[in-house]
């Protein structure tokens, strides 16, 4: 347990400095990559979907366990189809439990399915969806947090496409649970904001894409310094999987595909979006080809350094927010609901 230097629900539930989650990176988010955050003060997810087979993610969960050095960490289960099949799902929550992890964050579907083995091993549960609705109804099947991505964020941000400010504010009135925002979260003034909205916390991914300890390739890096938030693409929607990513000749392709046959399906577009594609670009650093998820927090990523580095400067930031609040900190005449003051 760190002492929190911003406490909130969620520094509580995991036992961290800041109310910061680093988000879940599909075959980037590590053992080096979540351990870092766990030093920083924040907690991170190895990506079991980067980790198949079992002996690998128990092996994995392990290495992440000796780096963090008693650090909170958790695993990250994307539940959907083409990322980890059905039939594996259980058995990713039954090496979990027998590894003695304490935090998950779930994605994809409702995770009411395994809540039960879950919880009677004593796992906290933060499930990571698209919209305000889902989470209502993750929070009812018993998730002890929930995450809210807005419509700027890289990777998956579902299909009502409501930006992050409105699910900050929209959130507060709708969840008993404490709640994290996420989509185009890259400075610290966004963080402050989130918590005077009402939520405990945010999910930072793409900015911390270009920390040192993340294993891409250098070149795909720079890359994203040199990228503005412009320079992402939507694509995807026509099978119901909409994806935020760089833009790249692989978005083109399968914005032309998806424009010149209606009907098609998620199978028709996998020689295109295959993960595999992806995990390459990482490898290689040639960025033109496969969906490689960034959000508008590309705003933000302006150098390659340590992601402590990037912590420290997030926390700063903050700091300088709370600071030019100040004047507002003063009692406040009151005002009638019509915005008035009272005669």
């Amino acid at each position: 347990m760190q002492a929190p230097s911003w406490p909130t629900p969620v520094t509580a539930l995991f036992g961290t400095r800041l109310p910061i989650v680093a988000g879940g990176l599909m075959w980037l988010a590590d053992a080096e990559y979540v351990a870092a955050a766990s030093r920083a003060g924040l907690i991170g997810f190895v990506t079991a979907a980067s980790f198949p087979e079992r002996e690998a993610l128990r092996a994995e969960i392990r290495r992440c366990r000796d780096l963090c050095e008693g650090g909170p960490f958790g695993v990250n289960v994307s539940m959907l189809p083409k990322l980890v099949p059905g039939e594996k799902t259980r058995e990713v929550f039954e090496t979990i439990v027998e590894e003695g992890v304490r935090f998950v964050e779930t994605s994809g579907r409702n995770p009411e399915e395994y809540m039960p083995l879950l919880k009677d091993a004593g796992v906290k549960v933060l499930h990571k969806v698209p919209a305000v609705r889902h989470a209502v109804k993750a929070a009812s099947v018993g998730a002890d947090a929930v995450a809210i991505v807005g419509a700027e964020c890289g990777g998956h941000p579902g299909m009502d496409m409501v930006g992050t400010i409105v699910n900050a504010a929209w959130a507060e009135s709708r969840l008993q649970v404490p709640y994290l925002i996420g989509g185009g979260i890259g400075h610290g003034s966004q963080v402050l904001a989130a918590l005077a909205m009402g939520a405990s916390g945010v999910v930072i991914g793409t900015r911390f894409v270009v920390a040192d300890e993340v294993r891409a390739h250098a070149d795909y890096k720079r890359r994203l310094v040199e990228a503005q938030p412009t320079d992402t693409e939507l694509c995807m929607q026509s099978v119901g999987n909409t994806v935020r990513s760089l833009r790249n000749e692989t978005t083109a392709a399968v914005k032309a595909l998806e424009a010149a046959q209606p009907g098609l399906t998620i199978q028709d577009l996998m020689p295109l979006v295959s993960g595999r594609i992806g995990r390459e670009a990482y490898r290689s650093g040639d960025w033109s080809k496969g969906l490689l998820a960034a959000g508008h927090a590309l705003a933000f990523v302006d150098r390659l350094e340590p992601l402590a580095a990037i912590v420290a400067r997030l926390e700063q930031q903050m700091h300088e927010a709370l600071r030019r609040l100040a004047p507002f900190a003063t009692p406040l005449p009151s005002f009638s609901s019509h915005g008035r003051k009272p005669s």
